[in-house]
């Protein structure tokens, strides 16, 4: 079984930064996309960032220019830098992980994470 493992959550005031990491709980085989999504209260789940194992990333318009994903394939871990915040940044960040093999005998299963708060507010 694995877990996703999320950190850098936290209460930042407006213009702030953040840094979010997700890491793998145990080596991984292959993973065709890692990303994060956010739940804010009331609202439904939407996609932030996304990057394929090739390299292609897309972003939420609401976000560009201010947030970036990267990953490290080695360490089957993704970021997420988060730079001038804003109150409507505020959410509960979900770490994806996206047609994950654990073994080349496994089939691709989409895994989530725990989530993590960040909440932006002065």
């Amino acid at each position: 079984q694995v877990q996703l493992v999320e950190s850098g959550g936290g209460l930042v005031q407006p213009g702030g930064s953040l840094r979010l990491s997700c890491a793998a709980s145990r080596s991984i085989f292959s993973i065709y996309a890692m990303g994060w999504y956010r739940q804010a209260p009331g609202k439904q789940r939407e996609l932030v960032a996304r990057i394929i194992r090739g390299g292609s990333i897309n972003y939420a318009d609401s976000v560009k220019g201010r947030f970036t994903i990267s990953r490290d394939n080695a360490k089957n871990t993704v970021y997420l830098q988060m730079n001038s915040l804003k109150p409507e940044d505020t959410a509960v960040y979900y770490c994806n992980a996206e047609g994950l093999r654990a073994t080349p005998r496994d089939h691709e299963t989409d895994y989530w994470g725990q989530g993590t708060q960040v909440t932006v507010s002065s």
